[in-house]
């Protein structure tokens, strides 16, 4: 029923019209052919050029694999913004590679003016890239499918046949059957043309788009991010502000003010774990009831933080991150009264949960001969001891089925007023001395719930008290445009996957009538590349179009014009040389 050739003979006189037909199934920037008598560019000739450059489609992939390239180092590197302890190590472990990091910018890779400089350029690339492309594809969608060329056999794939039908019925039903099928189809002059597949250069469009719309919120969550630690004991609470916070950091343009407003209160943390088999220990549930309230008159309402389910407050998440054990412990003076009585949270060693950490009396306490003192004990803490017979102080089980403290004392000065900041979990002992037993040793004590740890010469007393608590470690994120990411994420792969899979293409029908008054119907396709669904797709139309306008009864099957029933056949007539698809689009 039809000749289709993949001839690649140039078309020149009359098919010159096939180039204008093909032109414009893409919106990607043509570049002008080279030629050996260019005018010297100048200065704006340059500039030109640089732009052309800078926004075309290989420099933009060329930058975008620059900066995930660039951003390895920033993953192999510790960085300043995440671990300030870990770079402090690697710059006194390694003495002649710190300093070039440092010039360099590795300690801070995505901070840097390099970074900066490519995640820039690629933002530029992109928006030069598709706002002129952008505007192309409009003028397309407001304009109309071009007419039919003089030669439609001269295309990649068509097909004629002779039918009695009406011209004028041919092109109408060509119409309705083209729209039907989601063509955009319009009548021009003796033929019908009509194109499909727009949603491929609007995949194209929305998958760049959706990557400027990613690097905007990458951007805006780096520079307004912030992201703070703290441990709550049960029974103890939290405000958002900066003074509360264990440890805390944020972005460039992050403000005090962007905190988010609320508080919350632990309740009870909730552990259970594993108890036989190759996973005893294993966490099987860890959970803490919070009650919080948003704002400073805001509701209170109770929720369950779980691991991997934070508590969402406006633009803060709330995640649980760590857990331990804080033995409420009890100081005396000499005399008897309370000088300290708090749980001291301790710092997990290993899975099993064995924890140490200090206690620090700072005020209140004064020494057998009546002067100010300052006390510090050192704790080592396993929730299920092993034994005397173990040998080790290491913690069998993370549960508490044999809670044991052990201590040792230190009386002097901890130096809290040094201005010099402290953690909570060490003790600086450069003046402090230790309290000794009877055999002139530093006094130290193992402690089960309820047992005290008595002094020498009437110093005073510690208790561990039968009250054992559990702290829940919160890591409190606010992380502006985490949403728009996420949504420029999942446009990119649809508008990738659109650009990849669906077909641009054109279809015209002319329908004319012959000079012994049989209408001649011919049917061409053209693709932006060689594809085997454009003849076939062409076929399917075909066939319809053809139960419509049937063959003319006194054809012959020698005749060319009779229409075969096998659809779409090559032709080798020098006469209809077929212009491929991409040669179309350059003419």
């Amino acid at each position: 029923m039809s000749d289709t050739t993949t001839d690649k003979t140039t078309t020149t006189g009359d098919d010159q019209d096939l180039g204008a037909a093909g032109s414009q199934l893409s919106t990607a920037p043509v570049e002008d052919a080279p030629s050996s008598h260019l005018p010297a560019l100048g200065v704006i000739g340059w500039a030109r050029w640089f732009w052309r450059q800078l926004t075309s489609m290989r420099v933009a992939l060329l930058l975008l694999l620059l900066l995930s390239l660039a951003a390895i180092p920033g993953s192999l590197i510790p960085q300043t913004g995440i671990n300030e302890a870990q770079v402090a190590d690697f710059r006194e472990r390694h003495d002649i590679l710190a300093p070039v990091y440092d010039k360099l910018g590795l300690f801070h890779v995505y901070s840097s003016v390099w970074f900066s400089a490519i995640y820039i350029l690629l933002f530029v690339s992109l928006i030069g890239c598709i706002v002129p492309r952008t505007w192309q594809f409009v003028g397309q969608l407001r304009g109309r499918p071009p007419g039919a060329p003089r030669r439609l056999t001269r295309l990649p794939a068509h097909t004629t046949w002779r039918t009695s039908a009406d011209p004028e019925e041919v092109r109408e039903a060509a119409l309705t059957l083209l729209r039907k099928r989601r063509f955009r189809a319009h009548a021009v002059g003796d033929a019908v043309a009509a194109e499909k597949g727009y949603l491929r250069e609007l995949g194209n469009l929305a998958f760049h788009l959706a990557l400027i719309v990613m690097l905007i919120a990458f951007a805006w969550g780096q520079l307004f991010k912030s992201e703070g630690n703290k441990i709550v004991v049960e029974g103890d609470g939290f405000s958002n502000t900066l003074t509360q916070y264990d440890d805390f950091k944020s972005g460039n343009l992050f403000t005090n003010d962007d905190l988010e407003p609320f508080s919350f209160d632990v309740k009870e943390f909730t552990g259970t774990y594993e108890r036989t088999g190759p996973n005893r220990g294993t966490p099987r549930t860890y959970e803490t009831e919070v009650t919080y309230t948003e704002g400073a008159d805001g509701e209170e309402k109770n929720a369950l933080i779980k691991v991997n389910k934070p508590l969402e407050i406006g633009d803060a998440k709330v995640y649980l991150v760590s857990h331990g054990y804080a033995p409420v412990v009890t100081v005396r003076d000499g005399k008897g009264e309370i000088v300290y009585q708090d749980a001291v949270p301790l710092l997990p060693l290993d899975n099993n949960v064995t924890s140490n950490g200090v206690v620090k009396v700072l005020d209140g306490y004064r020494n057998p001969q009546g002067k100010k003192e300052q006390l510090g004990f050192q704790a080592f803490f396993v929730p299920t001891f092993g034994g005397s017979a173990s040998g080790t102080m290491l913690s069998q089980f993370p549960a508490l089925d044999y809670p044991v403290l052990a201590l040792n004392a230190y009386h002097g000065d901890l130096k809290a007023d040094s201005g010099i900041p402290q953690s909570v979990y060490q003790m600086d002992k450069t003046k402090m001395k230790e309290f000794k037993d009877a055999d002139g040793e530093l006094l130290k004590k193992l402690l089960t719930p309820g047992e005290t740890m008595t002094l020498p010469n009437g110093a005073g007393s510690i208790t561990f008290e039968k009250d054992i608590k559990e702290w829940a470690g919160f890591q409190v994120v606010q992380e502006p445009g985490g949403g728009w990411a996420l949504g420029g994420a999942l446009a990119a792969i649809g508008g990738l996957a659109a650009s990849l899979f669906v077909q641009r293409r054109r279809v015209w029908v002319r329908a004319v009538r012959g000079d012994d008054g049989v209408t001649v119907v011919e049917m061409a396709g053209l693709g932006r590349s060689e594809s085997a669904k454009v003849p076939e797709e062409l076929g399917d139309l075909a066939g319809i179009l053809y139960e419509r306008a049937p063959g003319a009864p006194d054809g012959t099957p020698e005749d060319p014009g009779t229409p075969e029933a096998s659809g779409i056949t090559t032709s080798t007539d020098t006469d209809s040389q077929a212009v491929p698809a991409e040669g179309a689009e350059q003419q």
